[in-house]
């Protein structure tokens, strides 16, 4: 199964997880990075790289974004070939439901 990460500013990925489940049920391979203005981005890269690592079953990892051009998906390109992962920027519900 690919692992899903989801990286939105504010805690927007926490409610796409938390509605996402609402709808198909309890999600296991989802992980979830929050920014916010005044944290430390080097930081936040490096959760993005752990989350992905975490629900990484071998099958790599989707990075979700809510923004193309925003810092979320800047800091998850510059993890993708660390995290084994792909961006897709403009997360959205049917989305989630649909890969969940």
């Amino acid at each position: 199964m690919i692992g899903l990460v989801i990286v939105t500013h504010g805690r927007l990925a926490e409610d796409f997880v938390a509605a996402t489940e609402h709808v198909v049920g309890p999600q296991t391979a989802i992980g979830t990075v929050s920014i916010a203005a005044d944290d430390d981005m080097e930081a936040r890269r490096n959760d993005i790289l752990a989350a992905a690592r975490r629900v990484d079953s071998g099958a790599g990892v989707i990075i979700l974004t809510d923004m193309f051009g925003g810092t979320p998906s800047n800091l998850a390109i510059s993890v993708m070939a660390k995290a084994n992962a792909e961006v897709i920027a403009g997360v959205n519900l049917p989305m989630l439901i649909k890969l969940a």
